[in-house]
């Protein structure tokens, strides 16, 4: 088994006094393989840059402990971390050149000029800024600006490399081009990387797992394939994957064999209780109200379905995206092939159980997910 190389334990952030100021980080627990790529995901003010910056030692930890490589740092300054980072706002140094920012830490740990301009040489390659290694920070794009600290973070041997925002400036296309590159680079080299961003697209094509935090708490830890499909709770199941999911509350009623689900306005999904395992039947007797969840792309329609009106129809050159009025709310169906369907036309909406998502209408905590309920 790796060796964890960075472990945070009952980690609190609050900026004002403890316990009386904004709790940005709550009681965050989590470790770091050696060598894995981990995306701290999540919207705006949910604590995963406080997170970065404390394991950096540009915040301090509020309570709890933080070590790397087996050692606590949490009280360390930045300087004695061996952390590298590449900040959101660039923070180059601005009477160098590009090449004399990305080489200072090289430069710092005394390697040969040949070794030096090696690896700068290379890292501009790979984010394809080798054009602009004899200009000043003032003098080029946000952009190239964002490229430039991202190298010279990667360029340096430390034990984390702490990615925040590292490609939000970049256009779409060398955006998609860069991350198979960068996370090749990272996992040749056996980094130990976090990136933190809003971007699911990025934080799965980069990471190994990903850790989606909301209000300063850590929702779920998992790989991008569990996330999307076993995600822990209502939160992560909404947030994560695009189109979202749709959800409806329902109430849940077993009898005659069967299962029923009844939404808004009268709509209701039946099922044989065949379909659902014996321990998620018990779970729906015993909470009656909860929340289905069901991803786009597993909305079918079918001829003898559940009745919904086209609210909109989406060519998107690859596949159709259907909204469609269904249970007092709108219900989202992605097909890959274009759908001749007009606005205020009737569509049958077919949900299989498999493709069920169930989560508790109280606490938000899942139930059941599509192939586990039988």
């Amino acid at each position: 088994m790796k060796a964890a190389q960075l472990a945070l334990s009952g980690v609190d952030k609050f900026y004002g006094p403890v316990d009386r100021g904004v709790h940005a980080v709550k009681s965050l627990t989590m470790q770091l393989d050696e060598g894995e790529i981990v995306a701290l995901l999540g919207s705006s003010g949910c604590g995963k840059t406080s997170t970065l910056r404390m394991i950096a030692g540009f915040e301090a930890v509020s309570r709890g402990t933080i070590s790397v490589a087996g050692k606590p740092v949490h009280e360390l300054p930045p300087v004695r971390r061996n952390v590298a980072m590449a900040f959101e706002g660039y923070s180059l140094y601005p009477p160098l050149t590009v090449r004399e920012n990305i080489a200072f830490a090289l430069k710092a740990a005394k390697l040969s000029q040949a070794a030096v301009d090696a690896k700068v040489n290379e890292i501009a390659k790979l984010l394809e800024i080798e054009d602009i290694l004899h200009r000043y920070p003032s003098s080029i794009s946000g952009g190239q600006q964002q490229r430039a600290s991202l190298g010279r973070a990667l360029v340096r041997s430390a034990s984390l490399h702490l990615l925040d925002e590292p490609m939000g400036q970049l256009e779409p296309q060398l955006r998609a081009v860069l991350r198979g590159r960068i996370k090749h680079f990272i996992k040749e080299r056996g980094l130990t990387a976090i990136l933190v961003t809003h971007d699911q697209t990025e934080a799965n094509a980069l990471a190994d797992r990903i850790a989606v935090m909301e209000g300063g708490v850590l929702q779920q830890f998992d790989t991008p394939t569990v996330i999307k499909e076993k995600p822990a709770n209502l939160f992560t199941g909404t947030f994560v994957g695009e189109p979202p999911m749709n959800v409806f509350a329902a109430d849940a009623t077993l009898e005659g064999g069967r299962v029923r689900l009844d939404l808004p306005q009268g709509v209701s999904l039946t099922y044989p209780e065949s379909e659902f395992a014996q321990q998620v039947r018990d779970r729906l007797r015993a909470l009656r109200q909860v929340v289905i969840g069901v991803r786009p792309y597993a909305v079918r329609r079918i001829t003898n379905g559940v009745a919904a009106s086209v609210a909109t129809n989406q060519w998107l050159g690859d596949q159709t995206h259907i909204a469609a009025d269904f249970a007092g709310g709108t219900i989202v169906l992605v097909e890959h092939d274009r759908a001749r369907v007009g606005i205020g036309d009737t569509i049958g909406i077919g949900i299989e159980p498999r493709h069920l998502h169930i989560f508790d209408a109280a606490t938000g905590e899942a139930v059941a997910h599509g192939m586990e309920l039988a």
